[in-house]
């Protein structure tokens, strides 16, 4: 079992597999009509031969100088004297 405290980073990679079930779910799991496990299968291949051909990747523009001026915004806020 994996206890995930090998891997870098803060889980971003357990986020982009939690995106991507959740379309899975949102996109070719509702509604629950399939009429055989074959239909499921068949239906699951087409979204992934799709989402690989649509698929890009994302490109941040949220900086670490953006993050270290947004937290210390929130810093200053929380230390201000009250109005």
């Amino acid at each position: 079992m994996d206890s995930c405290s090998a891997h870098r980073g803060h889980a971003s990679w357990l986020n982009q597999i939690e995106i991507y079930f959740s379309m899975v779910l949102r996109k070719v799991l509702t509604p629950n009509d399939f009429q055989s496990l074959n239909e499921l299968e068949q239906r699951l291949l087409a979204f992934q031969r799709r989402y690989q051909e649509t698929a890009s990747p994302s490109q941040w523009t949220f900086t670490r100088k953006d993050l270290a001026v947004l937290l210390a915004k929130i810093e200053n806020k929380r230390f201000a004297p009250a109005a």
